[in-house]
């Protein structure tokens, strides 16, 4: 057995490679992944980005796999609890024996990779190539492989994958991707490759064009959902929703999906028909209606408006930019019917503050703006000035830690309210570090 000193070693290793360090160039991990005999290619795998549901969906996609009878690797990200989140085997995180096992492995090759390179390999690289070694020693059947960020040029985007997946594209991380939609699809459609299947989500128009003229560029084919598949109805049901789907491969009814909102169904389509490109249905043949209302009933999505506590009821949601923070809110609206809701609200200093406040504001009784443990959170008095243009000064309240803004949270719901709690709610939202920060207190 490892020694949770090792595994702590390990976890503080990759996190002196700097958390938050970016650097965009392939020939690193390429020249790592060459020297551990390209794992990556042990294997066949299903690659999604996209701005927003990018976890959702490949959680759903590896859910139905293995209700298909197939071994899976999961590689996503951020972690909200452990970095071993990020890689699964057969939808749960690695042990930290295999952890520290396959880091003794990777590293001596990755310190000569840094030797022979001007950067050295990022936090992100090292996590994404022992993914890779993870999967191929298991072995898998198959790998889900979330891009970190963009496509094109993200550290996953070595694996040429058979199916690319895209959510929906929206403004986000328009430092590094750009500032348009147009130029953010350009680096998301990188993941596209020669003779890919493609399923694309429905995008704007800005979106669709670059990922359009990829796939007629590298001779991918293109299912797009509203014409190729696509959510037919659904119904709010107990602990999450009822959908009918149109598949690649037929109509797929009474599906229930313990996730909540508008943009979740959406998620599930994406992921059915993700996993109908790569089991071969399509026109001809449907997959096993049991089978899917399985892999889809087994799914999770934590952080996803999460509850984690009852009277009164505690969600946690990290959407962290206006796309995402609009789904949201709109499943707010439809699916919970709250007297009384309070915000905590801590965000990330280069997302949009403004964008995600505008739409709390009509859905939130009061607010609660905090700070989270990222070195990159906005700071709390900017987010307060910030939020009482929205809220007004009455409505606003601050807390300098998340433990505090819990508390104030918890107690401004319950307050002035007559009779029960079932009605009254907190949510916490505004960044996955907010959420895991929360997570940690509450989960307990």
């Amino acid at each position: 057995m490892t020694d949770r000193t090792e595994f702590a070693a390990v976890d503080a290793a990759l996190a002196a490679r700097g958390f938050t360090r970016m650097h965009f160039e392939l020939d690193r991990i390429e020249m790592l992944l060459d020297l551990l005999g390209s794992p990556q290619r042990a294997y066949p795998s299903i690659h999604l980005t996209g701005t927003n549901g990018k976890t959702s969906t490949a959680r759903m996609i590896d859910s139905l796999l293995r209700a298909h009878g197939l071994h899976t690797g999961r590689y996503t990200s951020p972690h909200l609890e452990t970095v071993r989140e990020r890689i699964s085997l057969d939808g749960e995180p690695v042990s930290e024996e295999r952890f520290v096992a396959t880091y003794r492995e990777v590293v001596p090759l990755a310190e000569l990779v840094d030797q022979r390179s001007a950067e050295p390999l990022t936090y992100f690289d090292m996590t994404t190539a022992l993914a890779f070694a993870t999967f191929a020693d298991a072995p898998v059947d198959v790998a889900v492989v979330e891009v970190g960020l963009g496509g094109a040029e993200d550290a996953t985007n070595v694996i040429q994958a058979g199916v690319a997946v895209i959510t929906p594209i929206a403004l986000d991380h328009t430092e590094w991707l750009g500032d348009t939609i147009e130029d953010i699809a350009l680096h998301k459609a990188g993941i596209i490759h020669s003779g890919a299947t493609v399923i694309c989500a429905a995008q704007e128009e800005e979106a669709a064009r670059p990922i359009l003229e990829r796939c007629a560029e590298v001779g991918a084919t293109l299912a797009r959902e509203g014409a190729e598949f696509g959510v037919l109805g659904r119904a709010v049901a107990v602990g999450g929703q009822v959908l009918s789907i149109q598949g690649l491969g037929g109509v797929y009814d009474e599906v229930f999906i313990p996730l909540h909102g508008a943009h979740q169904a959406q998620n599930a389509a994406v992921a059915l028909a993700a996993v109908e490109a790569f089991l071969g249905a399509g026109a001809r043949r449907q997959l096993d209606i049991e089978t899917v209302r399985e892999g889809f009933v087994g799914t999770s999505s934590p952080g996803r408006l999460e509850k984690v506590r009852t009277a009164p009821t505690v969600l946690l949601d990290g959407a962290h930019n206006p796309h995402g923070m609009a789904a949201t809110v709109t499943a707010l609206q439809e699916e919970f019917a709250f007297s009384k809701l309070v915000g905590v609200l801590a965000v990330l200093g280069d997302k949009d503050a403004a964008g995600l406040l505008e739409l709390l504001e009509p859905v939130l009784d009061s607010l609660v703006v905090t700070g989270n443990s990222s070195p990159r959170a906005m700071p709390i008095d900017e987010l307060a000035e910030l939020a009482q243009e929205f809220f007004g000064p009455d409505r606003v309240q601050v807390a300098e830690e998340m433990p505090d803004a819990i508390e104030l949270a918890i107690a401004e719901a319950e307050s002035n309210v007559p009779g029960e709690l079932s009605g009254v709610g907190v949510l916490i939202t505004g960044s996955m570090v907010t959420v895991a920060d929360a997570r940690r207190l509450l989960k307990r």
